[in-house]
């Protein structure tokens, strides 16, 4: 007896996903709650169980389909996944298969069905066997950069005795890949924000001194007592909640006609992401401390490299720092995220020369850029915001003293 396996329920307001990969192939063997399926939605990837034991059954729908919630994908069908595969047609003895190309051979059994299509194709580019190649990915799944590596460091082949023929020069290729639901979400959400917001951005940089020299004199203790490393983003998301208190219209929204003002400051902080980048929300971060900052943006960048964020944790925030200083970046101008008014922009520290005291001197600087709707913050507020923050972090001690 076959048993149905449907979309389970997705979320407050997602109706619809997209198969980004199956997990389990027709004949293999099914363990009760074992993912068989990953499905994109607009924020999160999704690993669907199987609610038996059993065989995988045939797929109902192929990767790429769009599939709404309840909707059947797939079947599992009673026995083991040995006794499925038995029975499957043996080829015939006076058959002669053709001989496989030995540069790269293809995964087959387990190994096969355990691989996404593109890190099947890198298999098959790079002529790696995937079982001998340990996986950094989820339960251990091979990724593409797995394959590259070990591609990378395989010794170089003896010459062949006959030479191969020389490929012709100058050839072009293009690949054609669907954009994934999270990635199409992305790009709808930046060009709506563009649309309607009347954005403007405003710089500052800041003196980054007395928060390197706090880090490098407290990180050991820190670590040891609370268990985390001490990063800079608990600073600047403490500073932040502190300046929205005293400029509440970058903590605003617009709603129609009407300006919404919150008491309270849910962050939400970018987090790369294998698919893209997403943005978990920490809640009443005006209530946390810098260790219980850096505490819960650790867990969302752990669980965001797994793939086990949910989609809750993504919903909401009244105000966005995205840091891209991680990936070198030296200034940028970025796009709010509705229906938030104002996004603050971190980047790299990098020294320069500046003046103090009347003398020239080197300190490590940092761009912070704030992009913010022109319909609800004025300019003045704007910067007065920056300034706010530009002083808490060149003197931390306004940090605990709330200043």
């Amino acid at each position: 007896m076959a048993t149905e396996v449907l979309v389970p329920t997705l979320g407050e307001s997602i109706t619809e996903a997209t198969v980004g990969e199956w997990l389990k192939q027709p004949g293999d063997a099914v363990a009760a709650d074992e993912p068989i399926a990953s499905l994109e939605t607009d924020k999160v990837s999704v690993e669907v169980p199987s609610p038996v034991a059993g065989v995988m059954g045939q797929h109902a729908v192929k990767v790429g389909d769009t599939v709404e919630v309840g909707a059947l994908i797939a079947t599992i069908e009673s026995g083991d996944g040995a006794s499925a595969k038995s029975e499957a047609p043996q080829p015939s003895v006076t058959e002669t298969p053709a001989p496989a190309p030995a540069a790269a051979p293809a995964p087959s059994g387990d190994a096969a069905a355990a691989l996404s299509p593109s890190v099947r194709r890198a298999v098959l580019e790079h002529g790696v066997d995937p079982s001998t190649v340990k996986g950094t990915g989820k339960d251990g799944r091979l990724t593409k950069e797995d394959v590259a590596a070990a591609a990378s460091s395989k010794p170089a082949a003896a010459p062949a005795a006959t030479p191969a023929p020389t490929p012709i020069s100058g050839g072009r290729k293009e690949e054609r890949v669907k954009m994934t639901r999270l990635r199409q979400t992305i790009a709808k959400r930046l060009k709506e924000a563009q649309n309607t917001a009347a954005m403007l951005t405003t710089f500052n940089d800041v003196d980054m001194t007395a928060v390197i020299e706090a880090r490098a004199k407290y990180k050991d203790l820190f670590e040891k007592k609370h268990g985390v490393r001490l990063g800079f983003m608990g600073f600047f998301v403490k500073a932040a909640t502190m300046a929205l208190k005293d400029i509440p219209s970058v903590n605003a929204s617009v709603e129609g006609d009407e300006i919404v003002y919150h008491d309270y400051a849910d962050i939400s902080v970018a987090v790369s992401a294998p698919n893209g980048l997403v943005v978990p929300v920490i809640r009443d971060a005006q209530d946390l401390s810098v260790a219980g900052i850096e505490k819960t943006i650790g867990d969302f960048g752990k669980r965001a490299k797994d793939g086990t964020l949910k989609m809750d944790e993504m919903k909401g925030g009244t105000f966005t720092i995205s840091n891209g200083g991680v990936f070198g970046s030296l200034m940028s101008t970025p796009i709010i995220n509705p229906p938030q008014s104002a996004v603050l922009g971190l980047h790299r520290i990098e020294e320069r020369p500046v003046v103090r005291d009347g003398q020239v001197v080197v300190r490590p600087m940092m761009y912070l850029a704030l992009s913010y709707d022109h319909r609800l913050i004025d300019g003045r507020e704007a910067v007065t915001f920056l300034v706010a923050l530009k002083n808490a972090i060149e003197d931390p001690t306004r940090i605990l003293i709330d200043l």
